[in-house]
């Protein structure tokens, strides 16, 4: 009779080896190569990576990642990277995939006006010269704004007796930054950092590579080549080793899909979708569509239109399925043939369509357990204008900058007219997620600490579950706005 313990297992076979093991840092290639072959081998890990310290990882991955498909390999290898002196725009751009951890620096605890600002290479001449001109006057209010709203917050919240001066000035500070980041504009320079897998690493890249933008598609190639290079050689030659992922830095190419089927797709809307309905839509509008079939070509539109996502989908539950299809069919194209289906195929089972100013996006945007869908930036929906401005004699200063701002970004070229976009300016964006991810965005971002604009969204995205869920509704926690605690960070 073989004895065993209470937890089922033979007690003759315990060993005294731990059996959780940290494995040291390795080449992102090389430890995806290690731990497949663990995967694949009965050996315990040491001997695996013993082998790979010996042999070529790349010809591995060269294999059984690029020529065999099993990409989960690329989930195994992680690289730490950072993007720096790339502009607001470049930085949104960079951080949108589901599967992405990382940090960028945040305009309620730094100066953003210190850096200046980056002109985009589409913009020449005398387009130059105009963008840069709006965006100094952008600027001098950002500073105007910041010091007369530190100095009405110092006047109208008195510091507690229990609170250090030092961190009562950061308090205020804080605050008058969430106000005066309504004047920082998509050509702001920030600095992003990143722990991807190299999976997804190659998917971004691909993405970045087939942008609309040429600093974004500068940055894919970087990518590429940063892969292919020793880490941090170009910062200090000593901690000069072996490339994070040379083998990406080979094969990784432009999304072929994503450079072709925006223009069919918007090409189509053209030509086939009825006229505009008009009227003005509010802020939050929820939607639970029950034809998964409309809502997949609606959301696939969204993006080519200015259109609010109701409108898209009423029209697609009236057409045939064959003509569902043709959408649906310009969007597949090249990924019949390779990779997975886009995120418009994921679906929600809600649907929020928001018109936001683009600071609140930026937060909300790091949500990443839903699909975000945002339209083409054009400023046409106008711009926010914090109430507090008013009550502080400073409306007149920011209602001119913008005013200014605006007239320059409509006789700009597109896309660099983009970069002169500022956080103020309204666009919408479209948010398919599950109910779980609803109440956690509705409490988390609707509390006290939160910035006054997405702190609205939240406490609308409740009030719109309410309506149309309430029983689900009523467990979500959010903090209405008009509760406030400006001392708090």
């Amino acid at each position: 009779m073989i004895a065993s313990s209470s937890l089922g297992y033979d007690s003759r076979f315990m060993s005294t080896k731990p059996r959780v093991i940290a494995v040291a840092p390795m080449p992102p290639e090389k430890t995806a190569y290690a731990l497949a072959r663990y995967s694949r081998s009965p050996d315990p890990i040491g001997d695996s990576i013993e082998w790979v310290r010996t042999h070529d990882s790349a010809k591995f991955l060269e294999s059984f990642y690029f020529q065999y498909g099993h990409a989960s390999i690329a989930d195994l290898g992680h690289v730490v990277m950072c993007f720096e002196h790339v502009s607001e725009l470049a930085a949104t751009e960079i951080e949108d995939e589901q599967l992405w951890d990382g940090q960028a620096r945040s305009s309620r605890y730094q100066d953003f006006s210190r850096s200046g600002f980056i002109t985009p290479p589409e913009l020449t001449g005398e387009h130059a010269a105009n963008y840069e001109a709006a965006g100094e006057k952008l600027l001098a209010a950002y500073h105007r704004i910041h010091a007369g709203m530190c100095e009405f917050l110092s006047e109208k919240l008195p510091r507690p007796e229990d609170m250090k001066i030092d961190a009562y000035r950061r308090n205020i500070a804080a605050r008058a930054f969430d106000v005066a980041r309504y004047t920082l504009f998509f050509g702001i320079p920030t600095g992003v950092g990143q722990v991807t897998s190299i999976r997804t690493l190659e998917r971004q890249a691909g993405r970045l590579k087939a942008s609309e933008y040429a600093e974004i598609r500068e940055l894919g190639d970087e990518i590429a080549a940063a892969c292919a290079a020793p880490p941090g050689s170009a910062l200090d030659p000593a901690l000069a080793n072996e490339p994070v992922a040379p083998t990406l830095a080979r094969h990784v190419d432009a999304d072929a899909q994503l450079m072709k089927s925006p223009n069919d797709l918007r090409c189509w809307a053209a030509q086939n979708l009825p006229a505009p309905a008009g009227g003005v839509s509010g802020m939050i509008d929820l939607l639970r569509p029950e034809e998964q079939h409309a809502e997949i070509a609606a959301t696939l539109l969204y993006p080519v239109t200015d259109r609010p996502f109701r409108e898209l989908y009423d029209i697609a539950r009236g057409w045939t399925a064959a003509r569902r299809n043709e959408v649906i069919d310009l969007a597949v194209g090249l990924q019949k043939r390779r990779g997975e289906l886009s995120r418009a195929f994921r679906s929600g089972p809600y649907v929020f369509d928001i018109v936001m100013d683009i600071g609140a996006y930026r937060d909300l945007h790091r949500h990443r357990r839903c699909q975000q869908f945002r339209q083409v930036y054009s400023g046409r929906l106008g711009y926010d204008t914090p109430e507090i401005l008013a009550e502080a004699g400073l409306e007149n200063t920011y209602t001119s900058a913008m005013a200014d701002a605006f007239e320059t970004l409509g006789s700009l070229p597109q896309p660099g007219a983009h970069y002169l976009l500022p956080f103020g300016a309204r666009s919408r964006f479209l948010f398919k997620m599950d109910f779980a991810e609803a109440e956690y965005i509705s409490r988390l971002r609707s509390g006290v600490k939160g910035h006054f604009s997405y702190r609205k969204i939240a406490w609308e995205m409740k009030r719109k579950m309410e309506e149309l869920e309430p029983e689900l509704g009523r467990l979500m926690e959010a903090t209405p706005p008009w509760v406030e605690d400006p001392l708090q960070r």
